[in-house]
């Protein structure tokens, strides 16, 4: 069905004769009538009926009417949305892992709520892997991701991504453990003979764990695998091995954070969407929120 139509039915319905709505809109009572005439075929179904001197909807007319209403309800909707130059209205859905989330996305909120308050997030705590999967089957429109320059993650060309961030990782160790200084090579071969732990919920850190760890002539024994950087901490407290650390983050008792250089652990964010999104306003009204805030240094880490 035509729109136009649609809408010189909705207007009869409110005005009630084809005279008002040919004035409304600025056109021929003879084009109202012909038009009507061409839904009526459409349709298949009789939409007017003669009342004395005049025309009224009949029930089928005024179903339509109704559906009418919605229809065009929806469709102006829709180009307001699109609208570039419209105000920014919807809801963005984004997956990303805690870390961004906290550091990045929630910062902006505020601005959001003062100034665009009809842009809402929708946040789901995701690691890469899973944030890139509902990024492809378009359940997210924005996913915050992150590799390590020792581990790149490729971005195929379905997508744009923004580089966000990056913070320096340090090797987590026993507070009271022996010294151990150098290189990062130099550092890790000092812990060959421990446990080692990784993330349970993404490969990355342990690619740099056994990068590092091959620079350093000897295979990191992987013990444990867990998702919460807290976690880590409390297992190298508790003497069960040694993992990868953000560099500026406060450790618990009893953990020491060992710098790691040559080469460093450095882990990188991005904020990720499908490519040819960015002409949607809330997406990019997003997008450009974040790479504002991503021009001071920010640490932390997959799981703080």
């Amino acid at each position: 069905m035509d729109l136009r139509r649609l809408r010189l039915l909705r207007e009869l319905a409110r005005l009630g004769s084809m005279r008002a709505v040919a004035d409304e809109l600025g056109v021929t009572t003879s084009t109202v009538s012909q038009q009507l005439a061409v839904l009526t075929r459409e349709v298949g179904a009789e939409l007017i009926e003669p009342h004395g001197r005049r025309v009224r909807l009949t029930p089928s007319g005024r179903r339509l009417a109704e559906h009418a209403v919605t229809i065009l309800a929806a469709v102006d909707a829709a180009r307001l949305d699109l609208d570039p130059q419209a105000e920014p209205a919807g809801t963005v859905r984004v997956a990303g892992f805690a870390t961004a989330v906290r550091r990045s996305l929630l910062p902006v909120t505020a601005d959001l709520a003062a100034r665009h308050p009809k842009v809402r997030l929708r946040i789901h705590e995701h690691e890469p892997a899973e944030a890139y999967a509902l990024l492809a089957a378009d359940d997210v429109d924005l996913a915050l991701t992150y590799d390590y320059h020792l581990a790149p993650a490729p971005f195929d060309q379905t997508v744009e991504a923004t580089p966000l961030w990056s913070a320096a990782w340090s090797l987590g160790v026993l507070a009271d453990g022996p010294p151990a200084a150098g290189t990062a090579p130099q550092v890790f071969g000092r812990f060959a003979a421990h446990d080692w732990i990784v993330n349970s919920r993404n490969t990355a850190d342990e690619v740099v764990v056994r990068t590092i760890a091959s620079m350093a002539g000897f295979e990191p024994r992987i013990a444990h695998r867990v998702d919460s950087l807290e976690l880590v901490q409390d297992l190298i407290v508790a003497g069960l091995g040694v993992g990868l650390l953000p560099s500026d983050q406060p450790t618990v008792p009893g953990v020491r954070l060992l710098p790691l250089t040559d080469p460093e652990a450095r882990l990188r964010s991005y904020a990720v969407i499908r490519r040819g999104r960015t002409a949607w306003p809330p997406l990019a009204l997003i997008l450009d929120l974040l790479k504002a805030r991503a021009g001071g240094p920010v640490g932390g880490g997959p799981g703080a």
